[in-house]
């Protein structure tokens, strides 16, 4: 795997938390790809060809096919492309999940940021680096990388969500399945997280156990859950996590009711 396909995934996910994004890395093409392209700006979130356009060797924000894991592609029904958010609706693609904040059952509805202590930045081992100029071969590419991931790994929790009863939506990362029924997965808050571009900060990982087998729930499928969140670290092999939940129900993805 490529040192700045990793980071442009990396990069990407973290400029882009709360906002939907389309992120395709290409490996193959960083020989082509542009070395003179401005560098990625976390302010251009609503540039046509997404903040990383270019900025990246090898990698380029645009849409992807979906996703190459046998599986994965069929699950999201090409709804979903690696990188993106949930989206607000099926009439309102261009624009990511918002938390309504409306109690459901007795869960209330948050949104993934709630779960960032509000001064950390996830962007922080990349300031003053300068993507654009580096090769694959550069040592900076390759300290900047392994320093983001140890960086991502220990992601400070919000201390006062432990306990909280919530309502929150995300892709599955499956875990552990009782024959077709899931027992445990990771949920995570765009598409392709673990499996194509690295993990998401700790912080941006619940760990679900379900009260009762699910049936008919596969690999980024999008899903609601809803339960009591504990800070709790754990460790697996598709990344660390810094919350858990024995999920109480868990739903497929519908946009949530604002009215």
């Amino acid at each position: 795997m490529k040192t700045l396909y990793w980071i442009g995934g990396i990069v990407a996910a973290g400029l882009l938390v709360g906002t939907g994004v389309r992120l395709l890395g290409h490996a193959d093409a960083q020989a082509a790809a542009p070395t003179t392209a401005p560098a990625a700006n976390a302010n251009n979130h609503g540039s046509a060809g997404g903040p990383l356009a270019g900025a990246v060797p090898a990698v380029t924000a645009r849409a992807a096919a979906g996703s190459t894991v046998s599986g994965v592609a069929d699950a999201s029904s090409g709804q979903y492309q690696v990188g993106e958010q949930l989206k607000q609706s099926p009439a309102v693609t261009d624009q990511p999940y918002q938390a309504s904040g409306k109690l459901v059952n007795g869960y209330q509805e948050i949104a993934w940021e709630a779960l960032i202590p509000k001064d950390w930045d996830p962007m922080a081992p990349f300031k003053g680096l300068k993507l654009d100029q580096l090769t694959d071969d550069d040592p900076r590419a390759d300290a900047a990388l392994w320093k983001a991931k140890k960086y991502w790994k220990d992601a400070p929790v919000d201390a006062s969500m432990e306990g909280k009863p919530v309502r929150l939506p995300g892709f599955v990362v499956s875990l552990d399945r009782e024959g077709e029924a899931l027992k445990e997965f990771l949920l995570v808050p765009y598409f392709g997280a673990c499996i194509h571009v690295p993990p998401p900060p700790a912080n941006q990982i619940i760990h679900v156990r379900s009260a009762k087998a699910v049936k008919n729930v596969r690999t980024m499928d999008a899903v609601w859950i809803s339960g009591v969140i504990k800070v709790e670290r754990s460790d697996s092999s598709m990344g660390a996590s810094s919350y858990s939940m024995k999920a109480v129900s868990v739903e497929p993805y519908t946009a949530p009711d604002k009215g």
